[in-house]
């Protein structure tokens, strides 16, 4: 009996009449509909037969305002719209493992249809912060610079600062290939379709790809898909946690997916604050940072790139992303122009968690090559007109003296992995080396 109704229940269902409702603008980046019962973040289909999916963005008494996942091209007033009745959803588990796919979870690296595990909704929600596990271990990232002076905990945000040009993408690919984490999530958002295949093939290469998932939207994709692009990557990898794995979840860049909220939100009428940003942006990028780091199980650290507007690193989206990080690196166009890669200002790097994941013994090391670098910087004035005059200053003089040593530890090449604990090794040689660099613990 139970069956019979249960069958007779989902006939009646199948047999319901669908609402039909219409598109009643076309207007800029997207289209407003009426007819159609729809709330915030619902699929709609605009058109005959397969039509163009967009997302609900905002709604009124009269209707609501969509976002297109593809081209509005030949989309009129009194276009026929239907909902879409299931949620969106991405696959997820090992058979992703080696794929690139685009926002939507389908593959585009011409290898076939993917296998994966199973599928999980788009959306999700932070771990309850008196749930998450505290951080106390460090990840090897393989770049020896970050390793022993901007050391990353397992489940820690780190923000990756640069103009363009300096370097970012490829320091992420570094970090792929040596990484200790078990899982790699890359998204890679708002990027030129050319760089696309060479970072895959050039930067990633096929050991990389292996034990990596890449998400990619194009600079000419549609706001909404470069927006979902870095939350379905940040789902992905929430997947792979939740299975109690190690994931590092790196995204080029956070400022594409900021811009492409602020090209949402200002078409959907939301009023523009600072630089243009509407204030949906800033609080997104809470929602969507908050998401990484530990849960109950398994650990997301995150990487995330921040593209300063023309160099400046107080500009809003920077300000905003690292005030939520747990830290930042910051690669400088001046190291980069010499060949010093990776362009990393040490002494502007921080991150906010070393203190708890590095024994005594190594933060007095990295300290000391701190304090050496320091001291070189402000004498840097003196030192280039020939008016220091040496025994000054011990640490200066130690930092002229094994200046081609420091900068052998500190740069790296793409294909050089460094162990972790190799990379520590020299970093007390090269201060063993340099008496006055001090050796107090602290």
């Amino acid at each position: 009996m139970t069956a019979a109704l249960a069958s007779w229940g989902s006939a009646v269902r199948a047999a319901a009449v669908e609402r039909v409702g219409r598109v009643t603008a076309v207007v800029g980046l997207g289209a407003e509909i009426e007819g159609v019962r729809a709330a915030i973040g619902d699929l709609v289909v605009i058109g005959e037969g397969d039509g163009v999916h967009a997302e609900v963005v905002a709604t009124t008494s009269g209707g609501a305002k969509v976002m297109p996942y593809g081209r509005l091209t030949g989309i009129a007033a009194g276009a026929p719209v239907r909902a879409v009745r299931s949620p969106l959803l991405v696959p997820t588990g090992d058979g992703m493992l080696g794929r690139v796919v685009d926002a939507l979870g389908r593959p585009v690296d011409g290898r076939g249809p993917i296998a994966p595990d199973g599928f999980v909704t788009l959306d999700n929600r932070a771990p309850d912060a008196m749930r998450r596990a505290r951080i106390h271990s460090p990840l090897g990232l393989g770049v020896r610079v970050l390793d022993t002076l901007v050391t990353v905990g397992r489940g820690q945000r780190l923000g990756l600062f640069a103009g363009s040009g300096v370097g970012k993408s490829s320091l992420l690919s570094m970090i792929a290939r040596g990484t200790d984490a078990a899982v790699s999530v890359i998204a890679l958002v708002g990027e030129r379709g050319r760089e696309v295949r060479e970072f895959l093939e050039d930067d990633l290469g096929p050991a990389g790809l292996a034990r990596s998932v890449v998400v990619v939207a194009t600079s000419d994709e549609p706001a909404v898909m470069r927006l979902r692009a870095a939350f379905a990557a940040t789902r992905i990898a929430e997947s792979f946690r939740d299975q109690g794995r190690d994931v590092v979840l790196m995204m080029d860049s956070l400022t594409r997916v900021a811009m492409a909220q602020r090209e949402i939100g200002l078409s959907a009428g939301e009023p523009p604050a600072t630089r243009g940003y509407p204030p949906s942006t800033f609080s997104l990028l809470a929602q969507l940072l908050e998401r990484a780091g530990t849960g109950e199980t398994g650990s997301i650290t995150g990487l995330y790139t921040v593209l300063v507007d023309g160099d400046d690193h107080n500009e809003p989206i920077a300000d905003a992303a690292r005030s939520i990080l747990d830290g930042h690196v910051v690669l400088d166009r001046r190291l980069s122009v010499v060949g010093h890669f990776p362009s990393v200002d040490v002494l502007g790097s921080i991150s906010r968690l070393a203190s708890r994941v590095t024994t005594p013994e190594q933060r007095a090391t990295a300290t000391a090559l701190r304090g050496i670098l320091a001291a070189k910087v402000a004498a840097q004035d003196l030192l280039d007109v020939g008016a220091y005059k040496p025994g000054t200053n011990p640490r200066v003089d130690a930092a002229v003296a094994n200046e081609d040593a420091i900068n052998r530890f500190l740069r790296q090449g793409i294909g050089e992995p460094s162990a972790f604990a190799d990379g520590w090794a020299r970093l007390g040689e090269l201060v063993a080396a340099m008496p006055a660099a001090g050796t107090g613990v602290v």
